[in-house]
């Protein structure tokens, strides 16, 4: 059984690079680095999304659909020992994520079609992928790589992550290869994007630091913006 959540405040903006450094360097005095980012405080984070011929999840994104799920694999810094399948389940700013260590074998499997191994599968999250890829004829669509840097507060169980550097490639059987070529799925390469996320409360102090009264909310996906190119 899946272990139950609770959903999440997400919030999403576009800023300015002066407003990244600006943020950036009232957040570190307040904020920790995740622990996984490497000694430039960031990391490379690359999801395969998966949608059908129809482009249900993201038509429903386009549309503004109050409810809705898309499933993603994702896999940090072109390292394929730790894969995760990953469900979001949104409800307006609210989301709530489920997640599960995958192998390398089982992501190229998948990749390739091969996915009857996942009908049996010990994870309930893993047959219930199987399930929509046969009744919602889910398919891999658009690989989204962009660099990370996150930080973290204990209290509220708050996550600031700045992104940047998001770039596309439509679905090949190379995703996996050690040479991606992709492309920026974003205007300039310099465009920022912040995401705030929290339990029941924002602090305070972190809302003071990245302004959130101030800012305009964003309707940005990346999935989306990466979809624009086929």
């Amino acid at each position: 059984m899946k272990e139950e959540k609770d959903y999440r405040h997400e919030l999403k903006f576009a800023i300015s690079y002066s407003d990244y450094l600006a943020m950036r360097s009232r957040l570190k005095a307040v904020m920790l680095p995740d622990p996984h980012v490497d000694s430039s405080g960031r990391y490379l984070i690359r999801s395969v999304y998966f949608d059908n011929s129809d482009d249900k999840a993201l038509k429903e994104k386009i549309d503004g659909i109050g409810k809705r799920e898309k499933f993603r694999i994702r896999y940090y810094n072109d390292d394929l020992s730790f894969i995760t399948l990953e469900k979001k389940m949104k409800i307006d700013s609210l989301c709530l994520k489920y997640d599960v260590p995958i192998t390398e074998e089982e992501f190229r499997k998948i990749l390739n079609g091969d996915i009857a191994f996942m009908r049996e599968h010990e994870n309930d999250l893993v047959k219930e992928f199987y399930a929509k890829m046969i009744y919602q004829r889910l398919k891999p669509r658009v690989l989204v790589s962009y660099v990370r840097e996150p930080y973290i507060y204990k209290a509220g169980n708050v996550r600031v992550t700045f992104d940047s550097q998001i770039r596309t490639s439509l679905f090949s059987s190379g995703f996996l290869d050690k040479k991606i070529s992709n492309i920026s799925a974003t205007d300039t390469p310099q465009d920022m994007f912040l995401e705030v996320k929290y339990d029941a409360f924002l602090p305070e102090i972190i809302q003071d630091i990245v302004q959130v009264p101030e800012l305009r909310q964003q309707a940005f996906s990346k999935y989306g913006a990466c979809r624009r190119f086929g």
